[in-house]
C-alpha cells in the first residue's frame, strides 16, 4: 500500500522517488523529482544516480491545453504531405518493442537559456514548464498556447513525455505511473525524470535499484502499486 503522505513529503521537498514499471514491459526504473520543485542539483543527482535521457513527464493537458503534438504524429503527417521526406515514412515502419505508441512530445528550452544542456538550463526549463502548465488551467487555449510560444524554444534539449488521457487505465508507462501518483497526492502533474542505467550499459536490474534505495534512503516504488492506488 502506498504511504502518500510519506511520498507527498518527499516530493514537496524536492527530493527523489525510484518506479520501477515492471518486467514484462520495460523493466527499468526511473528516478523523479517533482518539476515544480526541480533544482540544479536535481538535474546533477539525475545524471549521476540516473544516466539515462532526462526528461519531462506531463499530464496530458500539456496536449489538450498547450497544443503539444506528439512526436509520432508529427513524423506521420511530415511524411504524408511530402515526397521529401520517405526517410521518415520508413523509419515509422518500426514499431516499439514494449508498447504500441510513444509518449514522446517536443525536445524544448526554454527560451533564457544557453545551450540549454547544462544543469541550470534544464532546470530552468523543466521548472518553467511545470509552472505553466499549472497556470493553464485557469487560462483559455488560446492564451496558454502563446504563453508556451512565448517562453520555449524547438529544438531543445528537455524532451516532454505526455500521458496517455486515461493515465494508468490505458497506459502504464513512467510517464502514465508517476503522472497518476503526482495526481493522487494533489500535486503539480509534472514530473522531471531519468532512466537508471548499470555500469554494464544496461538498465539496473530492479534488484539493484532497489538495493540502493534502501542504502541511501530514497523510496523506491512498484508501478502496480501506483496502478492498484489509482484504480
Amino acid at each position: 500500500m502506498l504511504d502518500v503522505e510519506k511520498i507527498s513529503k518527499t516530493l514537496r521537498k524536492g527530493e527523489p522517488i525510484l518506479i520501477f514499471d515492471e518486467a514484462g514491459r520495460e523493466g527499468e526504473t526511473d528516478i523523479f523529482f517533482s518539476a515544480k520543485h526541480v533544482s540544479n542539483s536535481s538535474i546533477r543527482f539525475l545524471r549521476k544516480k540516473g544516466g539515462g535521457m532526462i526528461f519531462i513527464a506531463s499530464d496530458n493537458l500539456a496536449s489538450t491545453k498547450l497544443g503539444l503534438p506528439f512526436s509520432h504524429d508529427i513524423f506521420e503527417l511530415v511524411g504524408k504531405i511530402s515526397d521529401d521526406f520517405t526517410v521518415v515514412r520508413k523509419m515509422l515502419e518500426h514499431t516499439i518493442p514494449y508498447d504500441k505508441k510513444s509518449s514522446f512530445s517536443l525536445f524544448i528550452n526554454h527560451k533564457d537559456t544557453f545551450t540549454g544542456i547544462s544543469d541550470y538550463d534544464r532546470a530552468l526549463t523543466s521548472k518553467s514548464f511545470a509552472e505553466l502548465l499549472e497556470a493553464s488551467v485557469s487560462l483559455s487555449d488560446s492564451e496558454a498556447q502563446k504563453k508556451i510560444s512565448d517562453n520555449f524554444r524547438i529544438p531543445g534539449h528537455v524532451p516532454v513525455c505526455i500521458a496517455d488521457q486515461e493515465l494508468v487505465k490505458a497506459r502504464k508507462g513512467h510517464t502514465e505511473l508517476i503522472v497518476s501518483l503526482l495526481k493522487l497526492i494533489n500535486m503539480n502533474p509534472v514530473a522531471v525524470g531519468c532512466e537508471m542505467v548499470g555500469d554494464d550499459g544496461n538498465s539496473l536490474p530492479p534488484e539493484k535499484a532497489k538495493a540502493l534505495a534502501s542504502e541511501e534512503g530514497y523510496l523506491f516504488l512498484e508501478g502496480q502499486s501506483i496502478v492498484e492506488a489509482y484504480l
